[in-house]
């Protein structure tokens, strides 16, 4: 039997770019069905087994493989991780107000009782859950419980508690107070710089500029932060009282 499937490779599934290199790819490419990431192949998962493993919800590039794939080879951890494709009812995919020093804006899980979205959940061990947990400093990793967030797996399971990452600066809204959807890099950034005049100041008038500029400062990046607040284009969640891991 072929050790290593070539064809399972994440560059042979078009997996393999990672969001902190390719930053207007936020979130990255998600896999189309569950699989079992081992290394830099994404095998398939025939049969779930999760003792000892505590169920992630992935809302941003977490559930893009080859970022995953980064944050565990810096730490040398090469324990392999189910991806789970779920169904998820009560949360939607809203935007972190804060600038990441990759270059991006991130996703932040955001209350929203009508949504259902397929979304991934990633199964992580002790030492996998710690090495995520480091990769975001502005998050708070909490739980998110059933019944009033269902997570329905493929095989019809609903899990009773997961965890997720909420944003610790809240996220930006609507315009109307509601937390906005997050609609890909690109668009969003252009939609912020051309509704700012000081926020096309500080990072440039396209994203091209806004990603550079980011990555290459990160005090600049803190206070783009601080003026999304100023700006009073920040929102809450909905789920900053949920109790945290």
């Amino acid at each position: 039997m072929d050790e290593r499937p070539e064809h399972r490779t994440l560059e042979a599934l078009g997996l393999a770019r990672a969001p902190r290199d390719h930053p207007l790819g936020y979130p990255g490419v998600w896999p189309a069905e569950s699989g079992l990431l081992a290394g830099d192949l994404l095998l398939p998962l025939d049969r779930l087994t999760h003792p000892g493993r505590s169920p992630v919800l992935a809302v941003g590039s977490n559930a893009s493989p080859g970022q995953l794939r980064h944050k565990m080879a810096v730490l040398g951890i090469t324990s392999a991780i189910p991806m789970v494709r779920t169904r998820v009812t009560g949360v939607d995919v809203g935007v972190s107000a804060h600038v990441s020093r990759l270059g991006y804006m991130s996703a932040s899980p955001v209350d929203s009782p009508g949504a259902a979205r397929e979304l991934f959940v990633i199964w992580l061990d002790d030492e996998q859950l710690a090495a995520v947990d480091a990769t975001e400093p502005n998050y708070d990793r909490v739980v998110l419980p059933a019944p009033r967030f269902r997570v329905e797996l493929e095989s019809g399971e609903t899990l009773d508690d997961v965890f997720s990452y909420v944003n610790r600066h809240g996220v930006l809204h609507n315009g109307r107070g509601s937390p906005r959807s997050h609609p890909g890099q690109r668009p969003l950034i252009t939609e912020l710089l051309g509704a700012s005049a000081a926020l096309r100041r500080l990072f440039g008038a396209t994203p091209e500029e806004f990603v550079a500029r980011a990555r290459a400062d990160a005090r600049l990046c803190e206070r783009g932060t601080r003026l999304f607040a100023e700006e009073n284009r920040v929102t809450r969640s909905g789920l900053e009282h949920l109790r945290s891991s």
